[in-house]
């Protein structure tokens, strides 16, 4: 059984990795950390563990963790943070899975710029991978330090991946229309994300300015072979989990729907989690609810093709791909647990 280490066990993305790897058939669990208030059992945090994990959960030391002889660690920590613990685990030869920003952005300075801290362990940046299944398996292989993907970063790239590998010279412009449950922004209090602030309420932030936004533009600049600028306009929704994805892509000679979306099925046909629509059918984020797929849609109108994609932002976007993750650089069948 591989033992594994999971780090920031009570926010979102910590408790669906948890479930996560409950079910998993070649995992164990040896130990589970958070910053809390006094240790206590994991069940009690969560009820929803009653009967599946039995577990202290407390604000265990480095070393502790170390010692537990995980080969395995998941970093569900804050942006800022991760990069306290990462070198220590790799330090001790166990494979790090970070869920934060910390290690995706390769340039120290929009790190800064976006993230607002000054990177600690940069000599780090240039050996993590960045760690998106469908499009770096083979890098992710050799990884020992996974940057796992943000939310809007999956579903934008996986929207955009197929037609940028193809049609890159064609395309003028691209924007990026996000919309995202109240689960994205964490576990932590916040009046902006109070039951009656959210419900019945829907507005757009940081437009042009979120931090997802170099994340997107690095990785699809690596696919494009050229420098790509995505307006990204992202909304808060009220529901509790789930993105949806609305994509433009202005192009110089448009292409017929049909074309497109034979380019998608072909690019992704051996995707287990990657779902192309057929013409004139599109994803809702019910489609994708609780699971780890990236559901697809495609339509062209005028000049522009337009993307529909969804993805449970906890799962997909987070935790199971995080899992996904692990089945890879552990050599497992990168299904397991999530099917």
């Amino acid at each position: 059984m591989l033992k594994v280490i999971v780090c920031g066990a009570t926010g979102y993305t910590g408790l669906e990795i948890l479930k996560l790897l409950i079910k998993h058939p070649k995992v164990e669990i040896s130990a589970i950390s958070a910053k809390i208030d006094k240790p206590e059992n994991i069940a009690d945090i969560f009820p929803e563990l009653k009967g599946k994990l039995d577990m202290l959960c407390e604000e265990k030391s480095i070393p502790d963790l170390i010692k537990t002889g995980a080969k395995v660690v998941f970093l569900a920590l804050p942006h800022r943070v991760s990069m306290e613990f990462a070198p220590h685990f790799l330090k001790a030869g166990i494979k790090t899975i970070d869920l934060s920003a910390d290690y995706r952005l390769k340039d120290a300075g929009v790190y800064e710029e976006h993230y607002g801290k000054g990177h600690t362990s940069t000599e780090y940046l240039g050996s993590s991978v960045y760690a998106l299944p469908e499009l770096y398996r083979n890098k992710i292989k050799q990884a020992q330090l996974i940057a796992n993907p943000g939310c809007y970063p999956t579903a934008s790239i996986l929207s955009l991946a197929p037609l940028l590998s193809k049609m890159a010279g064609s395309i003028n412009d691209i924007t990026i229309d996000a919309k995202t449950g109240a689960s994205g922004a964490g576990r932590k209090a916040a009046l902006v994300f109070n039951f009656a602030e959210v419900a019945e309420n829907m507005w757009a932030y940081k437009i042009g300015t979120h931090q997802h936004s170099p994340e997107i533009n690095q990785e699809l600049s690596v696919i494009a072979k050229k420098d790509i600028k995505a307006l990204f306009v992202p909304h808060l929704v009220p529901m509790k989990r789930g993105i949806l994805i609305t994509t433009y892509a202005s192009l110089s000679k448009t292409p017929s729907v049909s074309e497109v979306v034979k380019l998608y099925k072909d690019f992704y046909k051996k995707e287990t989690f990657v779902r192309v629509y057929d013409e004139g059918k599109f994803p809702q984020t019910k489609d994708v609810y609780d699971s780890n797929f990236c559901d697809i849609g495609i339509a062209v109108s005028q000049n522009k093709v337009v993307i529909i994609s969804c993805i449970d932002n906890l799962i997909k976007g987070a935790s199971g791909q995080a899992v996904q993750n692990m089945n890879i650089i552990s050599g497992f069948d990168e299904t397991l647990g999530l099917i």
